[in-house]
């Protein structure tokens, strides 16, 4: 078990604004050769063996019971085909067993840890996420190519088609020369590249206080401004569906684009809370009921100005520029009260939030609601009744009314030590802010943002086709 780190800033992502503080990380030179080639792994013959013992995989897992769940499936199937190779079962950890810190998700602190515990007698880490699926004597075979005693950063590139705030507007004059990976391919570091960055990390702490889209920051952070190697394409590592043909000739794959757990939650066990303020309501309130509010049971628009024509609730909060902490914890409050019907979950949502119910219902099926659950990312929370209980009993309250709501409930559940759960589902962003082949292996719950797109068409095209969770629902009942 590791102390807990003192980067206690990884804890909680936070989405900044600050336009004049932003750098512009601009292509130089040779460094910003651009696609990134896959590189002849040069190497002396003795170093083509490799053990399976000499790999270790690290599952990017959450503590929430699913996907604790969700991950000792990885590790079991992981063990029974090294069985099935008559191989020495390989070391597997799970991410959210290795330390106290809920920080640590942000995989970089957690690389003095793997250095000091496998820095000598291993020669890869590979990061698994929960729905990473992998054939593991093919994985083998790709690893075997490369010399470990180099450092190599291997996985599936993504690159952004133009530069996006999430980035930081970084490589803004050529977005396409930077490649960072896709977590859901799987992704894997030499040993040599671990204890280089090891050092580097000792030398100068991690002084990063949020995290927007960590494998875009996790691939700047190696590459340093070009003192460190770039990702190396690895076409093997794929994000096909695992029972796609064209993933026969892959080492990893993705389980499915949405899990599958039972029965969708019904509409009327969601309270919906749309967080608004007066001069939206002429122009983000109509989109929110011309798209997705046609499919919630119950809903309340929470504003500074009560406005009976939408119907808006004034909960005496008034509207702020920067946090919302006040109007969140005063929703948090109303949820309990005799105000609203009693429902299991509540989702609260912004105004200029882009969101399907019906994914969000069969997104839930997999989580128990008597548990504390706290779910989504910046701009779509959702929170089991449990959950809201345990945090209002908890004393927790915002220091200020514009305080950061995210930071605020971050630091309480940390406090709580009820963990906040994420989901690649839910987007703080356009999709035109995400890598095309990253959206392409999801369904998509939510995205955030009306600037520079027409809301209605983007929720037209991403969000309103529900053939999938009517599949959903179909395959259930076939299983079930």
């Amino acid at each position: 078990m590791l102390s807990k780190n003192s980067q206690k800033g990884y804890s909680v992502a936070r989405f900044f604004l600050l336009w004049s503080l932003v750098p512009l990380i601009t292509a130089k030179g040779n460094d910003m050769e651009s696609p990134t080639k896959i590189h002849d792994a040069e190497k002396p013959p003795s170093e083509t063996q490799l053990d399976l013992r000499e790999v270790v995989f690290v599952i990017q897992s959450q503590r929430n019971s699913f996907h604790v769940q969700q991950a000792e499936k990885l590790r079991k199937d992981l063990l029974l085909q090294a069985q099935a190779l008559q191989e020495s079962p390989p070391v597997i950890l799970l991410l959210h067993t290795l330390t106290d810190n809920e920080g640590d998700w942000s995989i970089l602190p957690l690389l003095p840890y793997l250095s000091s515990q496998f820095g000598k007698n291993s020669s890869w880490i590979m990061f698994l996420e929960e729905d990473t699926r992998v054939k593991l004597h093919k994985l083998h075979e790709v690893l075997k190519k490369f010399d470990r005693r180099k450092e190599w950063f291997l996985g599936k590139p993504l690159h952004d088609e133009e530069s996006t705030i999430i980035h930081h507007y970084a490589f803004s004059e050529n977005p396409a020369a930077f490649e960072y990976p896709d977590f859901s391919a799987g992704w894997a570091l030499s040993i040599s590249l671990v204890n280089s960055l090891t050092s580097k990390i000792e030398e100068e702490p991690l002084k990063s206080d949020f995290t927007i889209d960590l494998k875009h920051e996790v691939a700047l952070y190696i590459w340093e401004d070009g003192k460190g190697p770039r990702l190396t394409g690895i076409p093997e590592l794929c994000t096909f569906p695992e029972h796609k043909p064209r993933a026969q000739y892959c080492a990893t794959t993705v389980s499915s684009h949405s899990p599958v757990c039972g029965q969708p939650v019904k509409s009327d066990n969601i309270f919906v809370a749309v967080k608004t303020c007066k001069k939206f309501h002429s122009d983000r309130v109509p989109v929110v009921k011309k798209t997705w509010a046609k499919r919630a049971s119950l809903l309340e628009y929470y504003s500074d100005y009560a406005d009976p024509s939408i119907p808006t609730i004034d909960l005496g909060v008034p509207n702020t520029e920067r946090g919302h902490c006040g109007k969140t914890f005063a929703i948090l409050r109303r949820f309990l009260s005799s105000h609203v019907p009693k429902t299991d979950w509540l989702l609260i949502v912004d105004d200029d939030t882009l969101i399907s119910l019906p994914r969000l219902q069969a997104l839930l099926s997999c989580y128990d609601s008597s548990e504390p659950v706290c779910l989504g990312e910046r701009y779509g929370m959702v929170f089991s009744r449990e959950a809201v209980v345990q945090l209002l009993a908890s004393g927790c309250k915002c220091y200020s009314n514009d305080a950061p709501d995210d930071m605020v409930l971050g630091m309480c559940l940390n406090a709580l030590r009820v963990p906040v759960t994420h989901s690649p589902l839910f987007h703080q962003a356009r999709p035109e802010d995400y890598a095309k082949e990253f959206l392409a292996h999801q369904t998509p719950i939510s995205f955030h943002k009306h600037w520079n797109i027409d809301p209605i068409a983007v929720f037209n095209k991403w969000l309103l086709n529900d053939k999938h969770t009517e599949g959903l629902q179909k395959s259930t009942k076939e299983e079930l």
